[in-house]
């Protein structure tokens, strides 16, 4: 059985992770259904999303609609209470550095930093914003943390960061927050999917999580800044256009 929390599950909170999982799991057991100990923090997350061992796990929206969709089962959306989005929803704050002047018009031939090409917020939502008009120039980073730090220190000049994420690198890496400043924000799109195995009993599932939400010490809830669960439907996850693969990818360095 395979349990994972990895999207937002930074070491600055996993202990809070670890709390609303025992939740969540004492939750499933009153609805009959097993699940592991402990979270999974360790390898492959394409495999454990798509492991038939799959009791919870959270995605990203892009890789639900684009090849998850119809492979598992679609439990329900966090909702994080993001200012200026419905619920359920999220958006990414476009950061530059602090002392870069523009607005994102300006920075359209200019370096993007982005997370990975499989992520609605650090990719899809960066180049769906900006349409018809494209971010060219790229720089894959491998996490939204270090988008941030390659925009900070100057090896890139645009990121386009969740805004969950923005919070967290705010209140835990806040030397790194000072050296950006927000230049605006994408549209919100439905947020990061829980998922279970196809199969399984989603709104059982659904029932536990939220039981679990509910039950978080406030202490826990603010840490997590997780407010309810959501329900959004899958055509709306379908719904949000998938755009090309960079063309222009500069290397870590």
């Amino acid at each position: 059985m395979i349990a994972s929390l990895a999207m937002y599950d930074w070491p600055q909170v996993a202990a809070e992770h670890d709390r609303l999982w025992a939740l969540t799991r004492e939750a499933l057991a009153d609805e009959g259904i097993a699940a592991p100990t402990h979270l999974t923090r360790s390898g492959s997350l394409w495999d454990i999303w798509e492991s038939p061992d799959l009791v919870l796990g959270q995605t990203c929206g892009m890789p639900y609609r684009t090849r998850l969709h119809g492979h598992v089962e679609l439990v329900a959306t966090p909702d994080y209470g993001l200012p200026d989005a419905p619920s359920g929803h999220y958006y990414s704050e476009f950061v530059t550095r602090a002392d870069e002047a523009g607005e994102i018009a300006d920075f359209i031939d200019r370096t993007l930093a982005f997370n990975g090409q499989d992520s609605q917020s650090g990719w899809a939502a960066a180049q769906n914003h900006v349409a018809p008009a494209v971010f060219t120039h790229t720089r894959h980073t491998g996490a939204h943390r270090e988008s941030a730090r390659a925009v900070a220190e100057g090896r890139a000049d645009i990121a386009a960061i969740d805004a969950v994420t923005w919070r967290l690198i705010v209140a835990h890496q806040p030397d790194l927050a000072g050296r950006l400043r927000v230049i605006g924000h994408t549209a919100p799109t439905p947020g990061l999917p829980l998922i279970t195995a196809k199969g399984r009993d989603r709104a059982a599932i659904a029932r536990a999580v939220n039981a679990a939400i509910r039950a978080l010490a406030p202490a826990d809830r603010a840490a997590l800044m997780i407010e309810s669960l959501a329900t959004v439907p899958a055509e709306a996850y379908l719904a949000v256009p998938t755009p090309p693969p960079p063309s222009q990818d500069v290397p870590v360095n």
